[in-house]
């Protein structure tokens, strides 16, 4: 599939970030799903944001994060709070 900077929304940063916490493929991000891999990022990256999960979905999904469908943004913000 290629790179992880190749799918939408993943910078060099978060692409960095996925790889320390071993989510290093477009494979293993997509089978271990946006919540998973945030809270992942979360453990190494206290300033992890909703934003960033509204990402690691999009970039499941192939898609530009503000393309989510409202549902499904509105189930990870749900997500979110109730982690925090």
């Amino acid at each position: 599939m290629g790179k992880l900077s190749e799918m939408p929304n993943i910078g060099k940063v978060v692409e960095e970030q996925l790889i320390e916490v071993g989510l290093d493929t477009p494979e293993k991000l997509i089978e271990a799903g946006s919540e998973e891999a945030w809270i992942k990022l979360k453990g190494i990256d206290p300033s992890s944001c909703l934003m960033k999960l509204y990402g690691l979905e999009g970039a499941v999904r192939g898609i530009k994060k503000k393309d989510l469908p409202q549902d499904v943004k509105e189930k990870l913000k749900d997500f979110y709070n109730n982690y925090k």
